[in-house]
């Protein structure tokens, strides 16, 4: 350790704001990580991990800016450094163990006592570093860093003498991810679950129910989008949430132009109430994201600053973007009058007027479905939040003796939030009722006693029409000096 005498200053990195904290929107986000940058690469897979800042997300699972290979990046991005939202649910399939392959001796030059190697994916504890016939010793020799690049650094502890060195060893692959490691699945043998099923892990291990399932890119693929759309109900066997997923825009089979956006989507699948579909995808700068990965954290952020409560709509939210364009970055040019085509399919997309806004209200069922429940996307989530929140509140509640003094318990404490819902201005309407004509004496006897929920979020006021009319009269008051 240095000896210090005198006085001296040291600069940290600036810390990004505190984010705004909310869980009705929490976002669970499934897909790839680079988990070699994480603390622990060999812990980082098909675990649920929550992460309350920029910091935590990296240490969980790894970071960097290459979103089209490391999809969960996309999302950490979004929802720390875009939109400044926490926590997030961090979901990532690359198993360092498997997804990997042989990283080609190569010869790295020592400057100054180190050496960096220029290959990402370098997975620390496999690497093999020669001087000469000599291998060296990872800790006694030699120490492993990452640069902000992702970049391995050899540092030696002594370089006296050493100008090269031989390195070998393994790196991740995300190539080798397919849409079923996505998707997962439940060993029978062994009961491990893996990619959309560690979805049931997220309650059981953080307490927290989803709000909003995210597969930035990977969900463009239908097998992908129809298991996210799968997953929004029964969670745990009781919860529900939506996900927000994204329209391909692939030269192949995507919608390259918004008149494609309907047969992409019908061939798609996409027709759940559950489903938030956006298209195209959004740049802000040089980065380009999947239009999931920005919308999914801007409703969360707009959850939180309403009291964590998901009764606003998402539609015309400011957001920070430079532009659209697809996933191969071709710039699209979209007007209002476009946009709205776009939404009448039960697609979202984006409006530059006077700034960039977010645009639709619509879930995937419209048109196909105007039920105001399950059409409009506040609406649809304020109704997985209410059952939700019905759940948690009463699960103490069970077992307990089924008699009046119960119901009366239920009745009184649903309806004195429900009217000060009302109060706040969060929904037009909320009240609870037990008849008795629905719970008969059988019923009772059979340990069931069954209540009826009345809710009324407000729907968006999508469309606002001002008449325009001549009115002679106030032309002829104006010659006459009368009253019109």
């Amino acid at each position: 350790m240095a000896y210090n005498h005198g006085v001296r200053v040291q600069e940290n990195k600036t810390s990004l704001t505190t984010p705004r904290n909310g869980t009705a929107g929490l976002q669970v986000i499934i897909g790839v990580a680079p988990v070699n940058l994480a603390e622990d690469p060999y812990d980082a897979t098909n675990k649920p991990k929550m992460a309350y800042s920029f910091a935590e997300a990296s240490a969980a699972v790894g970071y960097c800016d290459d979103f089209e290979n490391y999809n969960i990046c996309e999302s950490i991005d979004a929802s720390f450094r875009v939109l400044n939202i926490a926590p997030i649910v961090l979901i990532n399939v690359l198993d360092p163990r498997t997804h990997r392959k042989v990283l080609t001796e190569q010869t790295v030059v020592v400057t100054e006592g180190q050496a960096v190697v220029n290959t990402f994916g370098i997975l620390a504890d496999t690497l093999v570093v020669k001087t000469g016939d000599r291998t060296m010793t990872a800790d006694t020799d030699y120490l492993i860093t990452f640069d902000d690049e992702g970049m391995a650094v050899i540092t030696l502890v002594d370089a006296t003498g050493i100008t090269e060195l031989t390195v070998s060893g393994y790196v991740i692959d995300p190539t080798l991810i397919t849409y079923q490691d996505i998707i997962g699945g439940y060993n029978v043998s062994t009961g491990e679950e893996k990619g959309m099923e560690v979805i049931r892990h997220v309650f059981p291990k953080l307490q927290l129910t989803p709000g909003l399932l995210v597969c930035p890119g990977w969900s463009k693929q239908p097998n992908v989008g129809a298991a996210i759309a799968a997953k929004c109900t029964g969670i745990n066997g009781v919860f529900s949430c939506e996900a927000v997923v994204d329209l391909d825009t692939t030269e192949d089979s995507g919608a390259r132009k918004y008149t494609d956006v309907l047969a992409v989507k019908q061939a798609s699948g996409f027709v759940s109430e559950h489903l938030d579909v956006e298209w195209p995808c959004v740049r802000i700068g040089e980065k380009i994201y999947h239009a999931s990965a920005i919308k999914a954290a801007l409703i969360a952020y707009t959850d939180a600053g309403n009291d964590d409560v998901p009764s606003l709509s998402p539609s015309n939210k400011a957001v920070g973007i430079s532009g659209l364009c697809l996933e191969d970055g071709t710039e699209v040019i979209l007007d209002e009058q476009q946009a709205n085509v776009v939404n009448s399919y039960g697609v979202c997309t984006f409006n530059n007027f006077s700034g960039w806004t977010t645009w639709g209200n619509n879930t995937a069922i419209y048109p196909a479905s105007s039920d105001p429940k399950d059409r409009w996307l506040c609406c649809r989530r304020f109704f997985s939040w209410w059952g939700n929140s019905f759940i948690l509140t009463y699960h103490e509640r069970v077992d307990d003796s089924n008699n009046p003094r119960l119901i009366e318990a239920i009745v009184d404490d649903e309806n004195v939030k429900g009217n000060s819902y009302v109060a706040q201005g969060k929904c037009a309407g909320a009240y609870i009722e037990w008849r008795e004509d629905e719970n008969t004496v059988n019923d009772i006897m059979a340990g069931k006693m069954r209540f009826l929920h009345h809710l009324a979020p407000w729907t968006p006021a999508e469309d606002i029409l001002d008449v325009l009319e001549f009115d002679p009269e106030l032309l002829e008051a104006a010659f006459t000096g009368g009253e019109a």
